[in-house]
């Protein structure tokens, strides 16, 4: 039976989807936002008269963006609020995090706290991690026969599939990968699906069964391949990918990886962080706090331009 396992890093939180070893599906939630399922109280901010939508503003400061706003609810007043989508950073626009308001007496969640709270903590040691944020950071995942591309864009993920083998075999061997990376990557939203072009519609058809029974257990819809080999799929879109987070936050996701390190260091000495000058800028002082607190040792720094931004890492030194 598959559980969800939780790590509460001094940066995020990061939730497995387990059945035994096997990781079925992940999600990744930085503290302070505000995730998918969170409940919080906020103060209404903003409301048109005789609107059903408005935006408040939670003890943290994060806006949220709300509907189903009952008709005697005045700007000023605390109401609360579940949240169903996470707020969204978009190169040069951030879209807001979206919630509903919901009974008073509902339990409030601070943004600090996850959703994965009361769940099992598994090993730290069981880094089963890496495998993920080294294939989102670099868009691509490899199977045996080809390779899938990621493109994440404000509009939709794409999904290219490259390859040797023929367009039929290629695409049926890449199926059971997407259905497996849309998970660990926590893609929602609207994803389109490039796969090579199959002139015969028995072809395509096999390609629609497989995806179909590939994502029985993922609710979503899609739309069958067209003649050029592409399908479209909307899921519940809850929050950005991992996919998305390394493309519009890239040395900040970089810094949060080298801190994790830090945090499970188990020999003795100070701890070095050896990081791109980018990554070091990332790095806030809560964070830092947080791993001295956890770690009861000395942080120290090593920032090197030449050093990829992706390839930093963290040590014991003699103090």
């Amino acid at each position: 039976m598959a559980d969800w396992f939780a790590e509460h890093t001094v940066t995020e939180t990061r939730g497995l989807l387990l059945d035994r070893d096997e990781v079925l599906a992940a999600r990744f939630i930085p503290h302070g936002e505000l995730a998918s399922g969170m409940r919080v109280t906020a103060r209404l901010t903003h409301k048109k008269t005789g609107a059903s939508r408005g935006v408040a503003v939670d003890t943290q400061g994060n806006e949220i963006l709300i509907d189903r706003i009952p008709s005697g609810v005045t700007e000023g007043q605390e109401i609360s609020i579940e949240i169903f989508r996470a707020a969204m950073h978009e190169f040069a626009r951030t879209k807001l995090a979206q919630g509903r308001v919901v009974q008073a007496n509902y339990p409030s969640e601070e943004p600090g706290q996850s959703i994965f709270t009361a769940l099992p903590i598994r090993d730290p040691r069981d880094d089963l991690w890496s495998e993920i944020l080294h294939s989102a950071a670099s868009n691509s995942v490899d199977f045996a026969g080809g390779t899938l591309h990621f493109s994440p864009t404000p509009a939709m993920t794409l999904i290219d599939i490259d390859g040797a083998m023929s367009p039929r075999e290629l695409a049926l061997a890449a199926v059971p990968q997407i259905a497996r990376w849309v998970r660990l990557f926590d893609i929602g939203g609207s994803i389109g699906i490039d796969f090579p072009t199959l002139a015969a519609k028995a072809d395509r058809r096999a390609v629609d069964d497989a995806l179909a029974e590939a994502l029985v257990d993922w609710p979503h819809e899609r739309t069958s391949m067209n003649g050029f080999g592409f399908v479209q799929i909307v899921a519940r879109l809850e929050g950005p990918s991992l996919l998305h987070r390394f493309a519009n936050a890239r040395a900040e996701m970089a810094a949060r990886i080298v801190l994790h390190q830090a945090s499970r260091i188990s020999e003795p000495g100070a701890i070095q962080l050896s990081l791109h000058p980018a990554a070091r800028a990332n790095i806030r002082p809560s964070w830092l706090d947080a791993l001295a607190a956890r770690t009861g040792r000395e942080i120290r720094f090593e920032t090197d331009p030449a050093l990829a931004l992706e390839s930093g890492f963290a040590q014991a030194v003699p103090r």
